[in-house]
């Protein structure tokens, strides 16, 4: 993944969510709140980030450390299967953090060793904190649940994290074009 693809993608992500938040619309409000406990959004998250760990773990060589990756990629399948039996309380929230992880990992890739574009640092800093988050919903995903109730709770603080999600999604496709 190029650098210009890896600022101009999470700008367009932050700029769509962060209108949509700004709206304050009653879809978004209702759909973002049930997302937590969505049974259907726990199968698309957990199971897109299972599927693509485990494309990640099939396609492993021994110099990853994996002798065996069909066997590990077979025990992480049986791990994700088993959590929508035995976890599925906020499955959802741990799908898209490790969806999250995943994708910071290819967006920290494209940036690795671009020294001489410090406008990069726009979409790498903001990234680590996502990644500090991502890595503190996995362990504790009902905060997320929380925050929603703190945020819907007055639609102002809707309208305004969403016009500043809005307002660093419209910065980020303009660090893009710098490259």
């Amino acid at each position: 993944m190029s650098l210009f693809l890896a600022t101009l993608l999470p700008g367009l992500g932050c700029a769509v969510l962060g209108g949509l938040l700004a709206t304050n619309h009653s879809l978004v409000t209702s759909s973002l709140k049930a997302m937590p406990r969505s049974a259907a959004a726990a199968y698309l998250l957990f199971g897109g980030a299972a599927a693509w760990f485990l494309w990640i773990t099939w396609n492993s060589s021994p110099a990853d450390n994996f002798d065996h990756p069909v066997l590990f990629t077979v025990g992480f399948g049986v791990v994700a299967v088993l959590a929508f039996q035995c976890v599925p309380d906020f499955l959802a929230v741990r799908g898209l953090a490790v969806l999250s992880l995943l994708v910071a990992w290819h967006l920290r890739g494209a940036a690795f060793m671009e020294y001489a574009k410090p406008q990069r640092l726009v979409m790498v800093g903001p990234m680590f904190a996502w990644i500090a988050v991502a890595l503190w919903l996995g362990v504790q995903p009902y905060r997320l649940r929380d925050f929603f109730d703190w945020l819907f709770f007055r639609p102002v603080r809707t309208q305004l994290f969403g016009s500043a999600l809005a307002a660093y999604g419209l910065v980020l496709i303009g660090v893009a074009f710098t490259y």
